[in-house]
């Protein structure tokens, strides 16, 4: 086994779930134009769909790493994957289109846990915080290239796009020459199984709601852009990869980062990202666009690798695989909820544009910082108060 490629491999993993909804993300124009009757909801779910299947089939391959090895269970998941993914072209109807986008999300759902349990398994310590990143960085830089090339390819009508997919194909290669055949996962002892603590699910909240507001760019700036006229799906694609590059920067600092900014990481992450978003709902500059994208994508890039890491920290091992199930499920809740929840505020708060979304979603983030940092300089003040009480 070459132990050189392993890195290589498990972050080639990664990547294919990144591609997963937002690669074709620069043709939801075009699709939208392919399918003029649809509801905009509808046309928008193209690219969330995946993301409801993916949840149950997370616990999924979750189990199945109990039955069968987990190179196994990723190479099922990748031929699903590119068989869907790429066999979406073929389709003429809106329904069949988001059947192939369902079963797209049952592969990337048993691949997806696995992405970041390897990390566990195979890396300890600071090389597993490198690692988390290094996974994260690559992953947005797979968004980078697949983006760019969508956005190019459809140039060329709305199905080509979805041709991507193929690269699945390259990581399947890279899985099958270089992951390790590992046994299954033997469960821990013959007891009932232990609950996970409830900090993991603190974790998982906390991973949805930034989801949430994140995937915000992906389903909503190719409407965005033609909207202030500002680019068509060419354009979109090299906007929306500006948050993978963003990403990809802060997530091969991370461990750097993480070191100098101790526990005013996450905090200053979310208010970069707010403000970002603020600047969004003001602007009508391209390179102004550009920038502020990136800076989401600099948030995103530090807060779910740490995320993962934080809540693995909280279990032994063994439960390593149901843990990353929890968190990226409700990932993916965050994900396919994201233009039905932003889509409906917007609506009920009288203001049905993509402009007012982004305002709103900068208020909540710039609001969330406020209410943390007074919880964090609250605890703070409590615990100098017990330590000069017992030091009186």
């Amino acid at each position: 086994m070459n132990k050189k490629m392993l890195a290589p491999t498990i972050i080639s993993i990664a990547m294919a779930t990144v591609m997963a909804g937002a690669a074709i993300s620069p043709a939801v124009g075009l699709i939208a134009s392919n399918f003029p009757n649809a509801d905009p909801v509808l046309i928008k779910l193209i690219l969330t769909a995946p993301s409801l299947i993916i949840i149950p089939f997370s616990f999924v391959s979750s189990y199945l790493t109990t039955k069968i090895s987990k190179r196994a269970i990723v190479m099922i998941g990748l031929i699903i994957y590119i068989v869907s993914g790429v066999g979406a072209q073929f389709t003429n109807t809106i329904e069949t289109l988001l059947a192939f986008r369902f079963v797209l999300g049952a592969g990337v759902g048993l691949v997806m846990p696995l992405s970041i349990s390897l990390i566990s398994d195979h890396f300890v310590r600071r090389q597993q915080v490198k690692m988390m990143g290094y996974s994260s960085a690559f992953s947005n830089l797979g968004g980078i290239v697949t983006m760019t090339l969508a956005g190019f390819l459809a140039t060329f009508g709305w199905k080509v796009p979805f041709n991507v997919y193929w690269m699945g194909a390259v990581i399947f290669i890279l899985v099958y020459f270089f992951l390790p055949k590992n046994e299954p996962v033997k469960p821990h002892g013959t007891g009932p199984k232990k609950k996970l603590p409830l900090s993991v699910y603190g974790y998982a909240l906390a991973s949805a709601s930034i989801m949430l507001v994140y995937y915000g760019i992906a389903t909503n700036m190719a409407l965005y852009l033609e909207q202030g006229k500002l680019g068509g799906s060419s354009v979109a694609g090299a906007v929306i990869s500006f948050t993978t590059i963003g990403g990809m920067i802060t997530s091969l600092t991370l461990a750097q980062l993480q070191d100098t900014l101790r526990k005013y990481l996450i905090p200053v992450s979310l208010l970069l990202m707010g403000l970002a978003f603020a600047s969004l709902s003001l602007t009508s500059s391209i390179p102004v666009i550009l920038a502020s994208v990136c800076v989401v994508g600099l948030g995103q890039g530090i807060l779910f690798p740490l995320i993962n890491v934080k809540a693995l920290g909280l279990v032994n091992p063994l439960n390593s695989d149901r843990v990353i199930a929890v968190v990226s499920s409700c990932i993916y809740i965050g994900q396919f909820s994201s233009p039905l929840v932003l889509d409906s505020i917007a609506r009920l708060l009288g203001h049905p544009t993509i402009r007012f979304q982004y305002f709103f979603i900068g208020s909540a983030l710039v609001v969330s910082v406020v209410v943390m940092m007074i919880i964090m300089f609250a605890s703070k003040s409590k615990k100098d108060s017990l330590i000069e009480e017992n030091l009186l």
